[in-house]
């Protein structure tokens, strides 16, 4: 028991990381445009200041759209995902499960367990686990399943465990049952908010097309790319979302700095990994004031 007891304690312990190590973010999205709807602002802070992101979408997307077929419409959103990368200046993987099917298998367990220790993360990222959608309650259940198992070598399938226990966040959603989202961290992401806004537009078969469509709104963009692009940033680039989560800002921004603030990112802390003070959270986020 002592020696379970030791090693449970040696893997929670959250070693520091220097200055000169570059923080490592990994962010897994049910669909190939979820980790750009939640995270790429932060991501395109990280990279600015040299830091590594990856984006995993755990299904290739190819029931998002209501025209295209299965096989066309997932390399199309894969290609999309790349170009996401490129604005981002980040790694972009799409894995091979089909949309609307996703489960927690131990296949799909093992699979995020060797991506986060391969990548050796600091910092992951992916949905709550009462989302609507049950591709994304089942990529927050995959995720929180490896949370302790990236510490077990013999559960890694390269063999190469983490030393370390990352940090695991949720990103935001609306769903109030059975427990709201509660913002831990906000970021500032004013200064990529256009950045992010490209990505989102790199995913054209889901903003353009598939979304619209869904929401009842198929002629909302003009038809012409340049133009519904442009429509698409401008509107993005409108709607401050600071307000929604300004209680929470407060702990990290003082009023005035608040108020040059137009847009932010937010994310809840999951009990499942370390759980960082004040100061560990403003080394892992180094943007912060």
């Amino acid at each position: 028991m002592k020696t379970i007891f030791l090693f449970v304690a040696l893997f929670v312990s959250v070693p520091f990381v220097s200055a000169q190590e570059p923080i490592r973010v990994i962010v897994f999205g049910a669909h190939p445009d979820d980790c750009d709807m939640n995270s790429s602002g932060i991501a395109a802070l990280f990279t600015q200041m040299g830091h590594k992101v990856k984006f995993v979408s755990l299904t290739n997307g190819n029931k998002g759209h209501h025209t295209m077929n299965t096989i066309e419409l997932a390399a199309r959103r894969y290609r999309e995902a790349q170009e996401a990368g490129k604005t981002l200046g980040i790694e972009y993987h799409v894995m091979n499960n089909s949309d609307g099917e996703l489960l927690p298998t131990l296949e799909n367990r093992f699979a995020v367990i060797k991506l986060i220790c391969d990548w050796e993360a600091d910092i992951v990222i992916t949905h709550r686990p009462n989302d609507y959608h049950p591709d994304h309650r089942n990529t927050s259940i995959i995720v929180q399943d490896a949370a302790y198992m990236v510490g077990v070598p013999k559960m890694v399938p390269n063999g190469k465990p983490l030393r370390k226990t990352p940090i695991f966040l949720y990103t935001p959603d609306r769903f109030q049952k059975p427990t709201p989202f509660s913002p831990d961290i906000v970021i500032d992401i004013t200064s990529v908010a256009a950045i992010k806004a490209e990505a989102i537009c790199s995913h054209e078969s889901q903003i353009f097309e598939w979304l619209p469509w869904v929401g009842g709104r198929p002629d909302e963009a003009p038809a012409d790319p340049a133009e519904r692009r442009k429509f698409y940033i401008e509107r993005y680039l409108s709607r401050s979302n600071v307000d929604r989560f300004k209680d929470a800002a407060l702990k990290w921004y003082t009023p005035a700095q608040l108020q040059n603030i137009k847009y932010v990112e937010a994310f809840e802390i999951c009990e499942y990994g370390a759980m960082p003070d004040q100061a560990r959270i403003k080394q892992l986020f180094p943007m912060l004031p």
